[in-house]
């Protein structure tokens, strides 16, 4: 509970000035309150890294892991918050959700095709990995601790699908074509990651190229299958290479 107080100050000046910019801007204002969302989501996210909240690393200078608090309460707290957050933001913003694109006709196809995603984002990872011992890429995980990350994993990643591959990339193709729209998503995802990439850490290139990998696959997931079957892609993708498992 410690931890969560800590966060919760340490991000509330920046939430107050992004709330404050919120209300002050016209109801009819799609694109500046996209940016704001996702200003928003970049505060929250960044802010965990100097908690400790989650570590990144390189092992052998290039190859990246990920590595979440041991604490399984907090992971299913953060995970529920950004679910909440994400249905407000959905619930109060009806001008925005004409960009939504939840799930195909085909729901079944669209889940299979999500799940392949995950395996295509963490397969090069996992076949690395085994070249390099678990102790130089951030440590076994609790088995204990599985279910509190697929849960944060999946509901924090719904938020990140949602803001990128949900409004950003159903903006982008309405201003130009389906697939230029999938490159601009996956290139603006990676930009996202600069500030975590070279100031709160310093993984560098290797987050940049990683984040472009995985936000294009999401994104040509979103295109044909929605925003639900590109969440299990990134979500199940970040569980698979942060839990250790392999």
């Amino acid at each position: 509970m410690t931890d969560l107080i800590d966060y919760f100050i340490r991000i509330s000046p920046g939430v107050v000035f992004l709330v404050a910019c919120y209300f002050l801007l016209p109801k009819t204002q799609i694109f500046p309150k996209l940016v704001l969302f996702i200003f928003g989501f970049l505060l929250i996210r960044d802010a965990m890294t100097p908690l400790g909240f989650w570590r990144i690393g390189l092992a052998d200078d290039f190859m990246v892991w990920f590595r979440f608090i041991d604490d399984g309460a907090l992971l299913i707290t953060l995970g529920i918050i950004s679910l909440l957050i994400t249905l407000l933001i959905v619930y109060s913003n009806p001008l925005l959700n004409q960009y939504l694109y939840w799930i195909s006709d085909k729901r079944t196809a669209s889940i299979v095709v999500g799940i392949a995603g995950a395996a295509l984002v963490s397969a090069p990872f996992l076949l690395m990995y085994n070249t390099i011992p678990i102790e130089q890429r951030g440590e076994a995980v609790a088995t204990t601790l599985l279910l509190p990350l697929f849960i944060l994993t999946i509901f924090g990643n719904f938020m990140e699908e949602v803001l990128f591959r949900g409004y950003l990339q159903g903006y982008f193709e309405t201003i130009t074509s389906p697939w230029r729209a999938v490159l601009l998503s996956g290139l603006f995802f990676s930009i996202g990651h600069i500030f975590l990439a070279i100031t709160v850490t310093d993984i560098g290139m290797m987050i940049l190229i990683f984040t472009l990998y995985e936000g294009l696959i999401c994104a040509c997931v979103r295109l044909k299958h929605g925003i639900i079957a590109a969440t299990l892609t990134h979500g199940l993708a970040i569980f698979i290479l942060a839990s250790g498992i392999v």
